[in-house]
């Protein structure tokens, strides 16, 4: 696999990025992804039991991951979360060097980051919000299509028709994210012009992912159109066909407010069904191309099989 501009901004072997899912992106995967050359990525969530201290959280997974990893990893900080401030504060005294912001201005954090040799790569959804980014410095955007698991924006943008857009727009390097399982969707996001990749539902159904059992199952039994948008009145949400997704449709179609789908949602429906494994109850996030996730592998087997074959596509091609 070519090494591009990712590569060298990250100080990785391969432009293969973890997602940073908020309950999931634990230490031991990061350090799984890191260590087979890609980039981990932890969250201050992840792992977290239910109403704990998510700041200790934070802490212990940067220092869990240290220790396991000698290799570039990086945070996610969703800028939404109500303690993203101290999250940052946080990691600007770890030095982590590297951070994933996502849902909000980052012009905020942009930078003070910057000033202590922070790395910055900001999730975007729309040409508009890539160019905003670029404006404020960031090095890198992730490029995020309707296609990925979990909040989306609200426009819904397929990332094939998206990404082209935004590498025309831009001149910093893009990372494509939702939807991207395999190589052949390497090959394809390369040759609209991204230098990256992220991939999140892959990374669920690995080893050393602390899904619960049963949301790993029902992501590998999915096809083709197992996945549903959700809470289009808050953010619109990607997750598996479940009966939980189905009660959430209900509320939709019941012309429900926003606020109604707060008070639904509660606190962590997310944790619930990712982590609980109470799919009736809890949200499962997945991105639409589940239907090609076919088993529970290692982290470092996923990398391995996505470098392998990424010259295999290229050569078909050729």
């Amino acid at each position: 696999m070519k090494k591009t501009r990712i590569c060298d901004l990250l100080g990785i072997e391969y432009p293969i990025l973890q997602g940073g899912m908020l309950w999931l992106a634990t230490a031991e995967l990061a350090a799984a992804v890191s260590n087979a050359g890609g980039l981990g990525i932890i969250s201050p969530l992840a792992g977290m039991e239910r109403y704990g201290d998510s700041i200790e959280n934070l802490q212990f997974q940067i220092g869990k991951v240290r220790d396991l990893a000698k290799k570039p990893f990086a945070i996610n900080i969703p800028l939404d979360l109500e303690r993203s401030g101290v999250f940052i504060d946080v990691i600007l005294k770890e030095k982590t060097g590297i951070i994933v912001t996502a849902a909000g201005d980052p012009h905020h954090y942009t930078e003070v980051l910057h000033k202590e040799s922070f790395k910055v790569l900001h999730v975007v959804s729309s040409v508009k919000q890539a160019k905003i980014a670029e404006s404020c410095n960031v090095d890198a955007v992730i490029v995020e299509g309707v296609e990925a698991a979990g909040h989306l924006g609200f426009d819904e943008l397929p990332l094939f028709s998206l990404l082209p857009q935004v590498t025309d727009a831009v001149s910093i390097p893009i990372v494509a994210a939702g939807g991207i399982v395999d190589s052949r969707g390497i090959v394809a996001a390369f040759a609209l012009g991204a230098e990256g990749v992220q991939l999140g539902s892959r990374f669920v159904v690995v080893e050393e992912s602390i899904a619960n059992l049963r949301y790993k199952q029902a992501i590998l039994e999915a096809n083709d159109t197992d996945t549903v948008i959700t809470c289009r009145k808050l953010l619109p949400t990607r997750s598996l066909k479940t009966e939980f997704a189905r009660r959430l449709l209900e509320l939709e179609e019941s012309a429900a407010s926003a606020d109604d789908f707060r008070n639904f949602l509660g606190y962590s429906r997310v944790r619930t069904g990712q982590l609980e494994g109470d799919l009736e109850n809890g949200e499962a996030y997945c991105g639409a191309s589940a239907g090609l996730i076919k088993e529970i592998l290692p982290a470092a087997t996923v990398v391995q099989n996505l470098i392998e074959g990424y010259q295999k596509v290229i050569e078909k091609i050729i």
